[in-house]
């Protein structure tokens, strides 16, 4: 099955000049996300991760089935001020401004091998955040896991550990 026919491509979301790729015409049909979900847990188990890191709000979608089918743990990476209790922050910079990720304090222990895991990776800034807040409550980032990658934007390569997308498109 060739699951890039199945994304739609929509011009000018969310602002002019973008091209959205769209993974709802995936998880609106059981074939494609079920052939989805197959493939990347051949990829994840490359990874031997303890426990997924899902980024707010799209890698929800695909780490919670990801690892009910792995049989880890999956922790929200969730932008500022989304979740409850005690939480780590780590702030970072955007092309126009600044972010915040946090992460609910100790629900990783220290060692534990994570594994990022989002819809796109684009240039990288989020999931590069995602590594460096995940190593701050002492994870061992493993890798990054995407089911697109927008090609040309160096995102991979921001990163700073061994990634893998099930897609690519150009940017």
């Amino acid at each position: 099955m060739d699951l890039a026919e199945r994304i739609r491509k929509i011009p000018g979301f969310p602002k002019p000049g973008i091209l959205f790729y769209d993974i709802s015409t995936i998880l609106i049909d059981p074939e494609a996300w079920r052939e989805t979900m197959d493939r990347m847990t051949v990829a994840a188990e490359r990874f031997a991760p303890q426990c997924l890191a899902a980024i707010e709000s799209r890698g929800f979608l695909l780490a919670a089935p990801l690892a009910l089918r792995l049989g880890v743990g999956f922790v929200m990476v969730r932008k500022l001020g989304k979740l409850p209790g005690t939480v780590v922050s780590h702030s970072y910079d955007l092309e126009y401004g600044s972010d915040t990720l946090q992460l609910a304090d100790g629900l990783i222990e220290p060692g534990s091998r994570a594994l990022v895991v989002d819809d796109l990776v684009a240039t990288g800034g989020t999931a590069r955040a995602t590594v460096e807040l995940l190593e701050k409550v002492g994870a061992e980032v493993v890798g990054g896991l995407f089911l697109i990658e927008l090609e040309g934007l160096g995102g991979r390569d921001r990163l700073g550990v061994p990634s893998t997308a099930l897609l690519r498109f150009p940017a």
